[in-house]
């Protein structure tokens, strides 16, 4: 693998992996769990965790899936390693997976240090709140919207066309 071509990209999943932990960090040595601090007419700091994906999908589940969504982050992590020397070159689908390579890990290493997602950013407004979430889920996001946005907006290569065997012999 040419390690020169993703070294850019592997460096930014590594700032996001910083930044991620580096703001859980933060909230963990000023809030508890359960506290809430008004930051802005829309936006809170909180402290929970989730044991559970997004939307505190199976969240109750009994403790199994903390090293299934473990194993699968990791899985990705070396699905997306192993893909972006062939795509280095093409940056929106470059930095979407290396967003979404840094979140993963990121979150990945809270559920094998405290068995669980640490999540602090709280938006609401007219009384609705959104579910908490931190760095790294924002990079998974925006990273899933930078893959969608690729696609739909990169022109593609059309497949050579078949050839049809009619039987006919020369």
């Amino acid at each position: 693998m040419p390690a020169r071509k993703i070294d850019r990209w592997l460096w930014l999943a590594g700032m996001v992996i910083v930044l991620d932990q580096l703001s859980k960090w933060l909230v963990l040595a000023r809030l508890q769990p359960g506290d809430s601090v008004y930051v802005a007419p829309f936006f809170n700091w909180v402290l929970t965790y989730n044991p559970g994906a997004a939307f505190s999908f199976l969240s109750d589940a009994g403790g199994w899936q903390r090293w299934f969504f473990t194993g699968l982050a990791l899985a990705i992590a070396i699905w997306i390693v192993s893909i972006l020397p062939r795509h280095s070159g093409e940056f929106r689908l470059s930095l979407g997976l290396t967003l979404i390579l840094g979140g993963a890990l990121g979150n990945a290493i809270d559920r094998l240090r405290f068995g669980a997602v640490v999540d602090f950013i709280q938006w609401h407004a007219a009384g609705f709140y959104w579910p908490a979430f931190n760095v790294a889920d924002s990079a998974i996001t925006l990273g899933a919207l930078l893959l969608v946005w690729d696609q739909l907006t990169s022109p593609r290569q059309a497949a050579p066309p078949r050839q049809i065997d009619d039987g006919q012999r020369s």
